[in-house]
């Protein structure tokens, strides 16, 4: 059994325009020391994945399927049980750490409080760890910035408090929502390496979510593509990366600047795109969600739900597509004119 296994799980958000399913159908994984990168547009269903897993949601919203963690169904339980789980055993490390902190309360109360309130801690306990945990995320004089507030720190050092935040209860899921958001390239280096040793040492899952496909490539074991709510694709990161295999995923690499390809010239290319919107919500087509902004698409694909296939020669790795075939020859095609 995995440590965390998520089955056919829907979210669904009451709207005025009638009933939007932000997560369709979804299933993923993970074991103790796995890391699943989850990629894809703004809108496309990553964030409201992680906020059902916490059982985070909006009150307009109704989550269907299964989230199993350690055996236990964690759709299953109440809000008070939840609270058990929630910031204990899953815990997050939110986009923007300055709107995520309390700008009323210092930095050592809000890093102290999970301790206090999961671990049984006294006060003096809590707050001994609390140094330990800012000194190994790398804030210095981790003691006298107890006191501080958060507008009194950098945005670097706002994250490393984030984090640790995150690990204070040890958890057996870490779930990193676009981690190093606004920070300087030098800055997103170091929090990523941190967030990488952190997992390695405890042994802990890390779900990390981002736009930036190097950090991706970098960073997690295995990925999984969303579009419109759906995985897409999905398998181990080496392996999809060599074989993009659902069209979506193909825009989204061809859209990644490449080296060199701003130059001069006959050199200078303009970068691709891909063409027309994420679908709305609560307008979802009955077929493939990416039919309309496919240039492989066909009536068929508008209208019948797309059915998952294996990548030939690649183990664990699947796409959703009725036309894998087509998308296969188009990017071998690709690569040999490149």
């Amino acid at each position: 059994m995995a440590l965390l296994e998520v089955k056919n799980l829907d979210v669904t958000l009451a709207t005025s325009r009638g009933p939007a399913r932000a997560v369709r159908n979804l299933s993923f994984d993970l074991d103790r020391g796995q890391t699943l990168g989850i990629v894809g547009e703004s809108g496309c269903g990553k964030s409201m994945t992680a906020l059902a897993l916490l059982g985070l949601l909006p009150e307009n919203g109704v989550t269907t399927g299964s989230i199993s963690l350690g055996g236990q169904d964690l759709l299953a339980l109440d809000e008070d049980a939840m609270c058990g789980v929630r910031g204990n055993r899953i815990s997050m490390i939110f986009q923007e750490p300055m709107t995520s902190l309390n700008p009323l309360h210092t930095i050592g109360r809000q890093v102290t409080e999970p301790m206090l309130i999961h671990q049984g801690m006294t006060r003096d306990e809590a707050r001994a760890e609390a140094v330990r945990l800012l000194e190994r995320v790398g804030i210095a004089s981790a003691r006298q910035r107890l006191d501080n507030y958060p507008h009194q720190l950098s945005g670097g050092q706002r994250q490393r408090v984030m984090i640790a935040m995150a690990l204070s209860c040890k958890p057996d899921v870490l779930i990193a929502d676009e981690p190093t958001t606004a920070l300087d390239v030098t800055i997103q280096g170091q929090i990523l390496d941190l967030i990488a040793d952190l997992v390695s040492e405890s042994g802990m899952a890390l779900i990390l979510i981002s736009h930036d496909l190097g950090v991706i490539a970098e960073t997690v074991d295995r990925v999984l593509v969303m579009y419109g709510g759906a995985g897409v694709e999905t398998g181990p990161t080496a392996s999809l990366f060599q074989h993009l295999a659902h069209p979506y995923t193909q825009g989204l690499f061809a859209a990644v600047p490449k080296l060199g390809s701003g130059g001069k010239g006959k050199s200078r290319t303009r970068l691709s795109t891909i063409p027309g919107l994420v679908p709305e919500l609560a307008d979802l087509p009955p077929g493939c969600t990416f039919a309309d902004r496919c240039d492989l698409a066909d009536d068929k694909c508008a209208g019948t739900m797309p059915t998952v296939h294996d990548v030939a020669n690649d183990a664990g790795h699947r796409v959703a597509c009725l036309k894998p075939d087509d998308a296969k020859s188009r990017m071998a095609t690709s690569e040999a004119g490149a």
